[in-house]
């Protein structure tokens, strides 16, 4: 589960026109410490859910500081290995991803090349489709788990991950997977 930092639906549960509340994306565990809460709580948190960890760092979220504590360590220790230019506090964290996932990017790359975890887009007639990059293979995504999947490997795909979470996955990070790609 994740958040983008506020509220970013009404009264009536609708969401709203703003995509984020603030700059803090965060990805949480579903139950902490015996809490419980009403989802879309009017006046509170917006929750956002996600297939796996992996889904939730290409849309430009990290671990969660207070739930996932050793996550969030391993996370800056891998931020500090791929020398990123900014330091691995939670503010700095945040403001460098939120530069990257609020822009369109256009970079491409064959999978071969990409760290595990790392989440690619692919055209086709249909629109485009979400692939996760594993262990040299790919794998479809869709609601309900990873579909595993032929793919021209010298094709490039539209890397949807941001640029700084690519560099954290290349060094070392690794993010939960859901088991359908095992």
């Amino acid at each position: 589960m994740g958040n983008r930092g506020g509220c970013l639906h009404d009264d009536e549960r609708r969401l709203g026109r703003r995509r984020w509340a603030s700059r803090r994306w965060i990805c949480c565990l579903l139950r902490f410490k015996g809490r419980r809460r009403e989802v879309m709580t009017p006046g509170r948190y917006t929750e956002l859910f996600f297939l796996d960890e992996a889904t939730a760092l290409a849309a430009g979220h990290r671990p969660c500081a207070e739930c996932r504590r050793a996550d969030y360590h391993a996370f800056q220790e891998a931020w500090r290995r791929a020398a990123l230019p900014s330091a691995a506090t939670a503010d700095e964290m945040d403001r460098l991803l939120h530069g990257e996932r609020t822009v369109s990017r256009r970079e491409m790359s064959a999978p071969r090349h990409m760290p595990d975890g790392v989440m690619l887009a692919r055209a086709d007639k249909s629109g485009e489709t979400a692939w996760l990059v594993k262990e040299g293979r790919m794998f479809r995504w869709s609601h309900r788990g990873y579909i595993g999947g032929a793919h021209d490997e010298r094709a490039p795909l539209r890397v949807l991950t941001p640029p700084a979470i690519v560099k954290i996955l290349a060094a070392g990070y690794a993010p939960g997977m859901h088991l359908s790609c095992a």
